[in-house]
């Protein structure tokens, strides 16, 4: 049971706009029997941060709550979860993510994980090097990027798990637009903005929902013609909505990617959704939506909902990992 960082260096972030690290830092969590059994090989699960955060950031923990080394610990330890190598990349910018997709406007971070991550892990552990023992998994913004690539790339997963994930953005994404359009309008546009935000070392709410605004604009609608290589979806004088923008978020929406995508979800041999009822982003009701589509389609999912809001819910890794780790395949040590 120990945790190792790797670098992985990243040509597909060579020379990104916003002049992030290409030299990646990979957190991975070896399972218990891992040194003991040398001829053994292992399912991988790929677990994705959320906003703002890292890899490593998962496995810090605090005194209340374990970080995900010590959660995966004490599951296998219970016999409660099967031995897999765990993953955690990182998708943080100067922007705080980019949703794990590829952007002009910010990087190319969808092809990091998939073209980079995956075969660097595979060359340097012993791992089973196929979709059929490859998982994803992922909360908030992870969440998102998780069945996105999941759903863009079932070639490479077989499982995946949603926490509070990014979807239906009418209700998650389009009630921070005013307050993106109010603070951008303040300090004179974009790069006004940029500048006090990065000067600031501590960030108030509104900074931190304007830069988070940036980030999905940036990955969902970059736009290499116009100031910071992105278009706003609302016009910076007035806040009104730009619908031909909006668009373009929307077209992002695992709600609607569902309707081109929904053969690679019905190639997933799990794919799991949950969030708090009481989620402050209401990604419970994006989720109840995004479910009712797949039954719809007639795919199955496992859906779960608990009491609590979006923050604070790591515990709910101990439901969704377990399964992961049966669908790939995982084998107690």
């Amino acid at each position: 049971m120990s945790n190792v960082v790797e670098i992985v260096d990243s040509r597909a972030l060579a020379g990104n706009p916003l002049g992030a690290a290409t030299a990646r830092r990979i957190a991975v969590w070896l399972p218990p029997s891992y040194d003991a059994a040398p001829d053994r090989r292992y399912p991988v699960i790929y677990w994705l941060s959320g906003y703002a955060g890292t890899g490593e950031m998962l496995f810090s923990g605090t005194p209340w709550q374990p970080g995900l080394g010590d959660r995966l610990d004490r599951l296998v330890a219970a016999g409660g979860m099967g031995e897999a190598i765990v993953v955690a990349p990182d998708g943080f910018t100067r922007w705080g993510g980019a949703q794990y997709l590829d952007s002009p406007a910010i990087g190319d971070y969808e092809t990091h994980v998939v073209r980079e991550v995956i075969p660097a892990i595979d060359a340097r552990f012993r791992t089973r090097a196929n979709r059929e023992a490859r998982a994803i998994g992922g909360k908030s913004s992870g969440g998102f990027g998780a069945l996105v690539l999941a759903m863009r790339h079932p070639d490479l997963f077989s499982a995946v798990a949603s926490h509070a994930g990014d979807m239906y953005f009418e209700l998650s994404a389009l009630p921070d637009l005013p307050v993106a359009a109010r603070t951008l309008r303040r300090h004179g546009g974009v790069a006004g903005f940029l500048r006090q935000f990065e000067a600031k070392e501590k960030k108030d709410g509104a900074d931190f929902t304007t830069i988070m605004v940036l980030a999905q604009a940036g990955a969902y609608a970059p736009d290499p013609g116009r100031a910071n290589g992105l278009a706003l979806p609302f016009d910076l004088d007035t806040g009104e909505i730009d619908w031909t923008v909006w668009r373009r978020w929307k077209a992002w929406d695992p709600v609607e990617m569902i309707a081109t995508h929904g053969e690679a979800l019905r190639q997933m041999k799990l794919i799991f959704i949950d969030a708090g009822t009481r989620d402050e982003h209401n990604l419970d009701i994006g989720a109840r939506i995004f479910v009712r589509r797949l039954e719809v389609l007639g795919i199955a999912c496992e859906h779960q909902e608990f009491d609590d809001g979006h923050r604070g819910t790591a515990y709910r890794y101990d439901v969704s990992l377990p399964k992961l780790a049966a669908a790939i395949g995982a084998t107690g040590g």
